[in-house]
């Protein structure tokens, strides 16, 4: 382990959530979560005894979590050697149709503020601020200053982990985690049928259509509807 996976592991066992969300991730819409990141400011050690406390405040956007197989997660980009291995592992020991759920993530950071105060008095602030505007997706996290991203990646991680088993149940309860004969969930079907009306009203681009046909593998089973959207059919 060299010396920057031995911060990160620092980093992550001194993270805290001070506040959580007060409700899972919205399982059939877009999750917005306020976030206040505390930390003490890296030169805090420089200078001294000083009471400073750096306020990073910004929303975590969290998009509808899809059903995914460890066939379409093989497809991914962006993966090393090692973990399409995994995937590859996965397909052979549970078949290619066993479902899991995956987040996609976007971070919206908006102001970073450092204020003379102790951090305990800025959390006490930041809740009662909180509760006065009643908002159950508010989050203050407490971090490390150098890695701030790596705490706020920590919290993600947190309210992922607790999110899922309420988002699979709603799925479920629905038929979302069903599959065809061909072993496609049927919420990735549903998800298709999604991307073409979007292509179609000029909101994405063919590409990213083709893209998760391909990572199901389903090209050529929509191909004729996929070129149609060209005026041309093949």
């Amino acid at each position: 382990m060299d010396i920057n996976d031995e911060r990160i592991k620092y980093v992550v066992k001194h993270t805290e959530i001070l506040r959580a969300p007060k409700q899972s991730l919205y399982t059939f819409g877009t999750t917005n979560i306020g976030y206040y990141l505390v930390t003490e400011p890296a030169y805090s050690e420089l200078m001294g005894n000083i009471t400073e406390t750096v306020i990073r405040e910004g929303r975590v956007i969290a998009e509808r979590p899809r059903i995914v197989t460890p066939y379409y997660l093989a497809g991914l980009e962006g993966f090393g050697s090692e973990a399409r291995r995994y995937f590859e592992t996965l397909l052979r020991e549970r078949g290619p149709s066993i479902s899991g759920l995956f987040y996609t993530y976007k971070n919206e950071p908006k102001e970073l503020n450092i204020v003379s105060d102790s951090m305990q008095s800025v959390v006490d602030k930041l809740n009662t601020e909180i509760d006065q505007r009643g908002d159950p997706l508010a989050a203050i996290i407490k971090g490390q200053d150098e890695l701030w991203d790596v705490s706020l990646l920590k919290f993600i991680y947190e309210v992922t982990r607790s999110s899922v088993q309420d988002n699979l149940r709603q799925m479920d309860s629905r038929g979302l985690l069903n599959t065809d004969a061909a072993g496609i969930p049927a919420d990735a079907r549903l998800r298709i049928e999604e991307l073409f009306q979007m292509v179609a009203k000029g909101e994405i681009q063919p590409g990213d259509l083709k893209k998760e046909l391909d990572r199901w593998g389903l090209f050529d089973e929509y191909q004729d509807r996929f070129f149609s959207l060209f005026g041309e059919r093949r």
